[in-house]
């Protein structure tokens, strides 16, 4: 066996080296690694790579800092598998979303729950091309016969050995069987795979026969030591944001789905930050809020009332619209209320108990609230609660009328009674106010799909005369809040109107698309209106006004049905929480049927209502000459941002599917990373104006 060590050979490692994409750093003498005349030994930490697979895909590389540290924690277990393993700790993987249990090779979960757990494998032996790892039991029994074999001999790299003759004309060195293979080496780093089931055999004759080489017909090379060396430098940016995903209806129904969608989303966000904010030292963290499966409600009482007959869709509707009738039930809200605010602080302690510089170096969070949980969210941030809203309108009703002297000694007796529970209530909600209900500040709320307007329309909330957030969410509880919706979302709702009433006539910033070249910022984009002044006469000129009065994004499609009052919108929320109680179906149809059947003249006419009623509870609306609107009148943040239609959209699908389209939106992940890296990039280009 030592006669092989000086046969030709392609070489292992430096002969595929310029094959390699660009990103990976193969070992060299140069880059850190082996030196170029080496000796064969085990294999170095290093030269180790481990690997993870989820949702049985094929297996990806942990990056060199995790991989390095999980072999680490390998060789200090000593050896086993028995009782003589040392204990170690689990190794925290994947910028702190996992641990990997070293000893049973299997990784989970820090931040929820997970009923499978994803497989590790310690890879020492690769494929050539693909790079991926051989299975562990045959990978082992490799390396253990290399050893045995070649141990202390001096391998030669590529460009000194002889590359003349195929590897089916070479001597075969050694050979190793295993179960349903055999290995065959022609030198020290010349190893190759063959599958030994009849299929193969019979295959390998014929090309043989027909001329093909050995090794190109059912032969696979192998490698030893993976291609990329790891090193404690390959490490992610420190985390200096969180974004904490809440989820909205449905979730009962599929548990799952919120870590899935927030999987989507982070992957979104690692694409965009890779293209745009490469130049940041730290990132953004995304952590699925997941309130719904640990709370009880009323057990299974709507289930046993449910009736039998199609009932996968009750079932269906029972595990997603009832949601809606739980958190407008007195009984329950409180309990949907406590569940999301005691995940977002049990998530937010979590984090910062296993990162303890995130809050000493000034870290922030976001929350990114779909749906529902946009209302719920809204209302654990502001404290809005439903006793205390009613009790506020029965104050307000009280009406004079003629009443008897012994009624008038009880309603004084009632009103003193009243005034001391009020005294009391103030009390306690000063003790409330000392401890917020969040133990962290939000910087961003971004609402996606959100029927939070529809909520707070409901409640009484009718526009003001300042153009501040304030009105609707105070700023010091959220610095900044944002409503994205897609346009045929038949859930979502603008929340500008409710500010600023004549902004019902006004078009919703358009999102950029996330590969459009030097886009312009958001907060240097003017309002534009969507009915003008001078109404067109046909659908061509309303198109081209449109188009005309937007010189800073792409033409808007015409949408009047955004050209509504305060009043109409009021009424569609009247309208659509009623038809909730028809089933989820009769809000869409409801929804849909009065966004996209408007004709010209009815929104030529509800323009004109509005312009009317403006002079009622807001300033005038002012015209320019040039359809944007007078800066007296504008809000001072947009809030509503739309999602640019495809070219080739159906409307009729699109109300079917735009509700859950965000999670892997590229446009929604830029606009996120956009307004959550603000300071961070404006700080970045401050820095680089002053070293220029």
């Amino acid at each position: 066996d030592s006669a092989g060590g000086g046969e030709a050979g392609d070489g292992g490692d430096g002969g595929d080296c310029a094959a390699l994409p660009e990103e990976k750093r193969p070992r060299s003498a140069a880059g850190g690694g082996r030196p170029r005349y080496e000796v064969v030994r085990e294999l170095g930490p290093e030269e180790v790579r481990w690997f993870y697979r989820e949702e049985r895909k094929s297996w990806k590389p942990f990056i060199g800092y995790d991989s390095l540290r999980i072999e680490l924690a390998f060789r200090a277990l000593g050896p086993g598998p028995g009782p003589e393993w040392t204990v170690v700790e689990p190794v925290c993987v994947r910028s702190g979303l996992y641990e990997v249990d070293v000893a049973n090779a299997e990784c989970y979960p820090v931040y929820w729950n997970q009923s499978e757990r994803i497989p590790v494998m310690r890879g020492q032996w690769f494929i050539d091309g693909t790079w991926q790892p051989l299975e562990e039991e045959e990978s082992n029994l490799i390396e253990q016969e290399h050893l045995n074999c070649f141990r202390g001999q001096q391998m030669q790299e590529s460009f000194d050995m002889e590359v003349s003759k195929p590897a089916d004309e070479k001597q075969v060195i050694h050979s190793l069987k295993l179960s349903r293979n055999h290995v065959d080496w022609h030198s020290v780093d010349e190893v190759y795979l063959y599958s030994d089931a009849t299929t193969s055999k019979i295959a390998r004759t014929v090309t043989q026969k027909l001329g093909f080489s050995k090794a190109s017909s059912s032969g696979t090379r192998l490698h030893r030591g993976y291609v990329e060396e790891a090193t404690l430098e390959d490490k992610p940016p420190q985390t200096n944001h969180i974004a904490f995903v809440v989820h909205g209806i449905g979730q009962k129904m599929d548990q799952g789905r919120i870590i899935k969608n927030t999987a989507t989303m982070r992957d979104s966000a690692r694409k965009i930050e890779e293209k745009y904010f490469s130049n940041l030292a730290t990132r953004v963290e995304f952590l699925p809020v997941e309130w719904r499966s640990k709370l009880t409600l009323d057990g299974d009482t709507v289930d046993s009332i449910t009736p039998d007959k199609v009932r996968g869709l009750r079932d269906m509707l029972n595990s997603s619209a009832m949601d809606i009738m739980y958190y407008t039930s007195p009984l329950y809200r409180d309990e949907l209320v406590k569940g999301l605010q005691q995940e977002l602080n049990r998530l937010y302690t979590l984090f910062c108990s296993r990162n303890p510089e995130f809050e000493e170096k000034g870290g922030k969070v976001s929350i990114v609230s779909h749906s529902l949980g946009c209302v719920i969210t809204y209302d654990i941030m502001t404290g809005w609660n439903l006793v205390s809203f009613y009790e506020q309108l029965q104050k307000e009703e009280l009406e004079e009328s003629w009443m008897s002297y012994e009624e008038q000694l009880l309603l004084e007796e009632l009103y003193i009674t009243k005034q001391r529970l009020r005294e009391i209530e103030e009390r306690l909600q000063g003790l409330k106010a000392s401890t917020p209900a969040l133990k962290f500040k939000v910087e961003n709320f971004f609402c996606m799909g959100s029927p939070l307007a529809v909520f707070l329309a409901l409640r009484g909330i009718r526009p003001g005369n300042s153009g501040s957030q304030d009105h609707i969410l105070p700023r010091t509880i959220c610095n900044r809040l944002l409503n994205i919706f897609h346009p045929t979302d038949p859930v979502a709702y603008r929340l500008e109107p409710l500010i600023l009433k004549h902004y019902s006539n006004i078009s919703p910033v358009q999102i950029h698309w996330y590969n459009t070249v030097n886009p312009v910022p958001y907060e240097q984009m003017k309002p534009t209106f969507l009915n003008p002044t001078k109404e067109p006469t046909s659908d061509a000129d309303d198109e081209s006004a449109s188009a005309a009065a937007s010189p800073t994004t792409s033409p808007v499609m015409a949408r009047r049905h955004y050209g509504e009052s305060i009043t109409n919108i009021g009424k569609a929320g009247i309208l659509g929480a009623a038809s909730i109680g028809k089933g989820l179906g009769g809000m869409l149809l409801s929804r849909f049927s009065r966004s996209s059947t408007q004709t010209p003249e009815a929104g030529k006419d509800g323009a004109e209502r509005d312009d009317k009623k403006a002079t009622v509870g807001t300033s005038p609306v002012s015209h320019s000459s040039s359809g944007f609107l007078e800066p007296t009148l504008e809000l001072e943040h947009r809030i509503d941002f739309e999602l640019r239609e495809g070219l080739v959209e159906s409307r009729f699908w699109s109300a079917v599917t735009s509700h859950t389209a965000y999670w892997s939106s590229l446009d929604v992940a830029l606009f996120l990373l956009t307004f959550i890296y603000k300071h961070d990039q404006d700080d970045t280009d401050k820095s680089n104006m002053d070293t220029n």
